[in-house]
């Protein structure tokens, strides 16, 4: 097995020293910083993607992958800046105002750098002027909102007219998602993009891109 197949299954056990000892490895051994990111890191959570939407993964299994593929992005984020490897988008991304739950959104966070993207992470009851301060200042191709409860689901349609208001909705892709979010309720108020979970939102964030 090669050192990045290796640090790939590392990544897909969730084995979090194993994967940060690979990744320093690697890099002591002048593999180039992007490839150690697209043949270990991003290959791995695309593994752990699949095999979580064929049954053979659960969330608990899919967030400790994540866990350890940030470990080792982190240690591999300043080699990347030092080479100039631009990532393939970026997303802002928070639990709209109101809502307090953040498990959700810090998975579909990690699977979405895991795929690739620079992510910017507000966090919790983010009100709508929030949103839209970020994506003027950080310029997304996506704004991503999470809510999980009923009640603060309508702080999604306000932030998407809050992004009208302020004349930037045309320039930013709205993927919206959490459990009581439908597909319906993305079409009615006027989401681009609605993911079912973290990883249908790697998924569809990067067809989106194309």
């Amino acid at each position: 097995m090669s050192l990045l197949d290796n640090l790939a299954k590392n990544v897909i056990d969730g084995n979090a020293e194993g994967t940060k000892k690979l990744v320093n490895q690697a890099l002591d051994e002048g593999i180039p910083p992007d490839k150690i990111l697209n043949q270990g890191l991003i290959a791995a959570m695309s593994e752990v993607g699949r095999l979580f939407e064929i049954g053979e993964f659960y969330v608990p299994e899919m967030l400790i992958a994540a866990r350890a593929m940030k470990g080792g992005l982190e240690i591999l984020r300043p080699k990347l800046a030092e080479a100039d490897v631009q990532p393939v988008g970026r997303v802002v991304i928070g639990t709209v105002q109101g809502d307090l739950h953040d498990i959700g959104k810090n998975l579909v966070a990690m699977m979405l750098e895991g795929a690739g993207f620079d992510v910017i992470d507000l966090g919790t009851d983010v009100t709508p002027q929030k949103f839209v301060e970020a994506v003027q200042k950080h310029q997304p191709n996506f704004v991503g909102l999470s809510a999980l409860l009923t009640t603060t689901m309508p702080k999604m349609k306000t932030t998407i007219q809050e992004l009208e208001a302020a004349g930037i909705r045309s320039k930013v892709k709205v993927m919206i998602g959490g459990a009581p979010v439908t597909q319906k309720y993305a079409d009615d108020i006027g989401a681009d993009l609605y993911a079912p979970d973290a990883s249908a939102a790697a998924t569809r964030a990067k067809g989106a891109l194309l």
